[in-house]
Formats: C-alpha cells, sequence, structure tokens
C-alpha cells in the first residue's frame, strides 16, 4: 500500500508515518475483514467479543509505504500544523472495493468486501 498525505509541516515524522500506517491498516480491516453482522436468532450481534472479532493481524498487513508531499499551509494555524489522526484511513477502502473493480469487473458496494459478494456481483456490461 502506498499513501501520500499533505499534511502540513510535520513536527515529528516518525509519529506521523505511524498514524497514517495505522489508519491505512484500519482501512484495510474495513475493507476485507470488520464484518459484524446480526444474529437474527438471538437479536445480538454476531461477534460480541474482541475474541471474535475479526481484525488484521501483522500476517495480513501489506508492506506500507507513507510518503509526505511538502506543502506550506499557515493558513490553519501560524506554524501550519495539521492533525494527520484518521486520515490514512479515508480513501483505503475505496481503492481496494477500486481495485476489486478492476480486477475483476464486478462493482461492491458493501463493506466488508467478501468472496461472496464478488462472485454474486453481476458484472459490468462492457
Amino acid at each position: 500500500m502506498l499513501g501520500a498525505f499533505a499534511p502540513g509541516r510535520v513536527l515529528n515524522p516518525k509519529l506521523a508515518r505511524s498514524q497514517l500506517m495505522g489508519g491505512m491498516l484500519w482501512g484495510l480491516s474495513q475493507a476485507l475483514l470488520e464484518g459484524n453482522p446480526m444474529d437474527s436468532r438471538y437479536g445480538r450481534w454476531g461477534a460480541i467479543s474482541l475474541g471474535e472479532y475479526l481484525v488484521p493481524v501483522n500476517a495480513d498487513a501489506p508492506e506500507i509505504t507513507i510518503e509526505f508531499v511538502e506543502v506550506q499551509d499557515t493558513g490553519i494555524n501560524p506554524l501550519g500544523v495539521k492533525g494527520v489522526g484518521e486520515i490514512g484511513q479515508v480513501g483505503t477502502a475505496a481503492a481496494i472495493a477500486n481495485a476489486v473493480f478492476n480486477a475483476t469487473g464486478r462493482r461492491i458496494h458493501e463493506l466488508p468486501i467478501a468472496a461472496e459478494l464478488v462472485m454474486d456481483a453481476a458484472p459490468v456490461p462492457s
């Protein structure tokens, strides 16, 4: 995965890079793993504890590269500093959904993108 971000002035590059990487992994998890459907038999969530909730582990994580785009932005504050918070997560699921579309010709509009959804989706006419 590659993420390019323009967060203004970066005070701590290692911390900002780690925060953005975490956000990208969160987006990966949202796109591919973090489904928690309702259990209609009992009227509760299917995964009722973190032990049952599927999230990515180190073995699931691809190589991630974070690039900073140098931008002077003193309009936000005199130092030009912004928070990177969860911004790494924002486009990740959409990028993965577009990659699935590019590979299969099937547009999935539901997260997580499960194999069943890809196989059941109608192909886009050429």
